[in-house]
């Protein structure tokens, strides 16, 4: 997908892309013509500010209009002690953000080819489907249509044991009514503080757990869990990471987003903003107490349209018992 050049998010990177590369050009001329005239120490000045304000420029071209459009494919494999039936292929996308300025329908329709080109046997999809604050009211038919659309696409989704999600922050102040029952119109069981109970093939049961957004509802294992079979392979799924550390014991993983991977990683730094109550949780595998949970960096950007060294992703995960063999 073309990035949304006039999207409002867009305007500081596409007044930057415009003027930004006549001003390298001409700092570039200016010192061509004063070259004599410069000492050898002001040579290698002008040349190395030069050359960072081009490499920044460049940097900034690649976070804002180029990765943000790639999507890779993340395999995982997790091996957990609470799962006892055969491995299980799950492919997780979060954080769409529909609306943005890189993520709309057509691209959505895309990424769905992608997952059923996995042929996963299970997909969930982890909230925050909706780009901004504003609720429908606010936004012009155009850009309703267009979040309204990209959630349809996920009713062409392939997988043996069906499509299983949640909601998210973005989802609830848009309208959380409304983008249930649109996800429920495509086939999505959406999950609030409830479970759902699968049948796999030979019969054993496998739940499927998920709990409210933690931002703007009161996430409840003890509700999404209340009734599931004992002793069933049990996976639970939220928006947001930060409940696991309350997840109960038993649970062979729990599945998150929200954190976008921080959206940008500084080499020998780390990611300078993680938007969660704890960082631990920001990306990847977690591990604690004997559970385990998988966080997603997500399809979409949200306040600022940038990814470096975060690319979109789906992520692809084999989930299997200690006993289990490789698929």
């Amino acid at each position: 997908m073309t990035p949304d050049l006039l999207h409002p998010q867009m305007a500081p990177a596409t007044i930057g892309a415009v003027i930004g590369l006549p001003v390298v050009i001409y700092a570039c001329a200016w010192l061509f013509r004063r070259w004599n005239a410069l000492s050898r120490r002001s040579r290698v000045i002008w040349i190395v500010l030069i050359a960072l304000l081009e490499a920044l420029y460049w940097l900034n071209i690649y976070a804002w209009f180029v990765e943000p459009n790639q999507l890779v494919v993340r395999h995982v494999e997790v091996v957990s002690e609470d799962w006892r039936g055969p491995p299980l292929t799950i492919a997780a996308i979060s954080d769409t953000h529909v609306g943005g300025p890189h993520v709309d329908a057509a691209r959505m329709g895309g990424i769905v080819q992608r997952i059923n080109a996995l042929r996963p046997e299970l997909v969930v999809l982890l909230g925050d489907y909706v780009n901004g604050h504003l609720h429908p009211s606010e936004r012009s038919p155009a850009e309703n249509q267009e979040i309204t659309g990209g959630v349809a696409t996920f009713a062409a989704i392939r997988a043996r044991y069906g499509v299983v999600g949640v909601i998210g922050n973005h989802d609830v102040w848009y309208d959380r009514t409304v983008v249930q029952s649109e996800m429920e119109n495509a086939g999505v069981a959406t999950l609030w503080n409830r479970h759902i109970v699968i049948r796999r093939t030979g019969g054993d049961p496998m739940v499927i757990a998920g709990i409210a957004d933690f931002t703007t509802g009161d996430p409840d294992f003890a509700a999404a869990l209340d009734g599931a079979p004992e002793g069933a392979d049990t996976i639970v799924i939220s928006h947001s990471p930060d409940p696991f550390a309350g997840m109960p014991r038993g649970v062979a993983l729990m599945l998150a987003g929200h954190g976008h991977c921080g959206q940008v990683t500084i080499p020998f730094v780390g990611r300078p903003i993680v938007p969660l109550m704890n960082d631990r949780y920001a990306c990847g595998l977690v591990q604690e107490r004997g559970e385990q949970m998988y966080v997603t960096g997500g399809i979409g950007t949200s306040m600022i349209p940038v990814r470096f060294l975060n690319p979109p992703e789906i992520v692809l995960i084999t989930l299997r018992g200690r006993d289990s063999p490789h698929p």
